[in-house]
């Protein structure tokens, strides 16, 4: 039966990660690497990734303080910005949703054709809404177009 564990295996893997591996491991502990197959390569898999790590770390290159403090410092500044501005932000929907409620209940108040348009596609027939909005933008598509324009256009630029 193939033995998978040593009870050294630690001890072998710590010499590697200090690179004491195999020069500085005292004489028992290398006679037992050098003679078990689990320390063995378990040894030479941690050499492997020991090297490719060295490797990584000598291809890092950190950035200088100074820009790195620069970056968080404008970072910081630039989500402050947008902190304070959230509230502002909420207000002028609101506001928005505000002004298109009063302007809408203004029109529906105030405009006898829309009133009695809505009368009539009410009593006669629920299909009738088709036509009662084809007759409505044949004769007022200008001022649904304007309207329409300055509901996007307005607050897009704003």
């Amino acid at each position: 039966m193939k033995q998978y564990e040593c009870e050294f295996e630690g001890d072998v893997l710590l010499a590697v990660r200090q690179g004491r591996y195999p020069g500085g491991l005292d004489e028992p502990l290398r006679a037992h690497a050098a003679g078990c197959v689990v320390c063995r390569d378990m040894a030479a898999a941690a050499l492997a990734f020991e090297g490719a790590r060295e490797d990584a770390l000598a291809e890092v290159a950190l950035p200088d303080a100074g820009r790195v403090w620069r970056q968080a410092h404008m970072r910081a500044r630039r989500e402050a910005v947008e902190a304070a501005g959230r509230p502002i932000t909420a207000a002028q929907v609101i506001a928005f949703g505000a002004a298109m409620g009063l302007l809408g209940a203004c029109f529906g108040a105030t405009s006898l054709w829309f009133q009695a348009g809505v009368r009539y596609v009410a009593a006669v027939d629920k299909g009738a809404w088709l036509a009662f909005a084809t007759a409505f933008l044949a004769e007022h598509g200008a001022l649904v177009l304007g309207t329409a324009a300055a509901v996007v256009v307005l607050p897009t630029v704003v």
